[in-house]
């Protein structure tokens, strides 16, 4: 069992307390990614289970032994950085078998060792080859071999992408996700990027300014953030916004948006907050262009029970291949929504849009908490 337990975990640089008492379980094989913004604690906390940041208050424990005083070396992890850490003047194969060497393995479990793992990483053509011979992406499996030659119960990954090409970050993210289904060991991986969260992750857990917002699977965490801050980082492109009131409509409620813009909420649980100020969310993919009073894409929006037309007037117009990003302004504010590419709209094309008011989320205007 390789179990890694947080409880009440804070560290303090000075004055500043860059990761403010967190809770969190990562269960044995699990690939759970940490994620938020830059300074929200997320490495510091990577660090802290590694054993390169002393704790400043809590414990970790590790299969169930707190090892939070313990040295790296005794804590049954291995960790990969964002700068590979390789030896320029060793061989790939020595590069992944340093660990094991200086704890003095033998020389044939050695060799094994590290035939096994390479060919689990492609690798098995470059062991005599040196860094500097390799490209971005072998270099880089290179440190995750390392890790995995040691056969640490933790795999810790600290932005281990970020020096990568757009496309050959896709490639490594694909390459991660089936190593973990290889090796089934337990790891936990620091990224800003929320793409890599989404597409890799058993769980994720969205960290800001040193504290846990969510903790979910990535379709839990999309579908139902716990606030604005979660609704606006996890999705690209990111959620609208729009800042507004509740307020009565016959037996129910509705919103008013800047520019008299009135929208009426499925909601009626929401009456008696009307007067509320909140904010209103709503991701791209659930806005639609209209023409002839209908709404133009996608035939889920047949089902769509309680849209709400806008008017707005195309700004931008962004294509992606089979699908368009599109940014336009309504009397409320610029928002943006994603379309097909048929749609045809063009920039300064006066229309109608839809909102799919099922699928809108509203958020508290003091606390940010979900509604």
């Amino acid at each position: 069992m390789a179990e890694v337990v947080l409880e009440n975990v804070e560290k303090r640089f000075g004055d500043v307390r860059a990761v403010a008492g967190i809770d969190l379980t990562i269960r044995d094989k699990e690939f759970v990614i940490l994620v938020g913004p830059s300074g929200c604690g997320k490495t510091t906390t990577l660090r802290m289970i590694a054993g390169l940041e002393e704790v400043s208050g809590g414990d970790i424990k590790i299969a169930g032994r707190s090892v939070t005083h313990l040295p790296p070396r005794d804590r049954d992890i291995a960790m990969v950085f964002q700068s590979y850490a390789l030896y320029p003047h060793m061989t790939v194969a020595k590069n992944m078998s340093f660990s094991l060497r200086l704890r003095g393995m033998p020389r044939d479990q050695v060799a094994t060792r590290v035939r096994d793992v390479a060919a689990i990483l492609g690798l098995s053509d470059h062991l005599d080859r040196k860094p500097r011979q390799l490209s971005g992406g072998q270099r880089q499996r290179v440190a995750v071999g390392a890790a995995l030659c040691r056969q640490a119960g933790v795999l810790l990954f600290d932005e281990p992408l970020s020096n990568l090409d757009a496309k050959l970050r896709v490639h490594m993210r694909t390459e991660l996700k089936r190593l973990h289904q290889s090796v089934q060991s337990t790891m936990v991986y620091v990224t800003h990027d929320q793409v890599e969260a989404m597409t890799m992750g058993d769980r994720i857990v969205i960290m800001n300014a040193g504290v846990i917002c969510q903790v979910g699977t990535p379709l839990e965490v999309y579908d139902r953030p716990v606030s604005r801050f979660v609704a606006g980082f996890i999705g690209s492109p990111p959620m609208n916004f729009f800042e507004g009131e509740l307020v009565p409509d016959g037996s129910g409620v509705a919103l008013a948006l800047p520019g008299d813009l009135r929208l009426s909420l499925p909601r009626p649980e929401l009456a008696s907050r009307a007067g509320r100020k909140v904010s209103f969310g709503i991701r791209p993919e659930h806005i639609s262009v209209a023409q002839s009073g209908r709404p133009l894409s996608d035939l889920a929006w047949a089902a769509v029970a309680s849209p709400a037309r806008v008017p707005a007037v195309i700004e931008v117009v962004e294509p992606l291949g089979h699908r368009v990003v599109v940014t336009a302004r309504g009397e409320a504010g610029t928002f943006q929504m994603e379309t097909e590419i048929h749609a045809g709209v063009r920039q300064g094309d006066r229309v109608d849009l839809w909102f799919d008011m099922n699928r809108a989320y509203l958020f508290d205007g003091e606390t940010e908490a979900t509604l």
